[in-house]
């Protein structure tokens, strides 16, 4: 490891490189609506049942979704505290960035626009 990475938080990484596959991130969209079953999400996905259920794996142990039995069937939904850890490390980066974008525009001269030169007055017809 480097010594000039940030320390991340091992859950919040194991979140996003979960969502980084289309699959799980398709999935994980899906179960934002509520909790359903591994073959109710089989038939939505491009994807076999047996891989369904390998992506839920993946999304779980990453911490963003949870599972309950419910008779026969097994429901997976998204878990609270997974999808907050992702929202809180998303709203510190949109804060940063917007703290920095406006210390930017403040440093910025009135009157001058980036990549425009100032108006000096004069027309440029001779």
């Amino acid at each position: 490891m480097r010594a000039n990475l940030p320390l991340v938080d091992a859950y919040l990484q194991a979140g996003l490189d979960a969502l980084g596959d289309q699959t799980r991130m398709a999935i994980f969209q899906k179960l934002a609506g509520g909790p359903i079953a591994v073959n109710e999400l089989a038939q939505t996905l491009p994807v076999s049942r047996p891989a369904v259920s390998q992506h839920l794996r993946v999304l779980k142990d990453a911490g963003l979704v949870t599972d309950s039995k419910a008779g026969t069937r097994r429901l997976y939904q998204l878990h609270p505290e997974g999808v907050a850890r992702l929202r809180a490390h998303f709203d510190r980066m949109w804060t940063q960035a917007l703290s920095a974008f406006q210390a930017t525009a403040e440093k910025q001269p009135k009157g001058e626009q980036r990549g425009k030169p100032k108006h000096s007055g004069r027309s440029r017809r001779s």
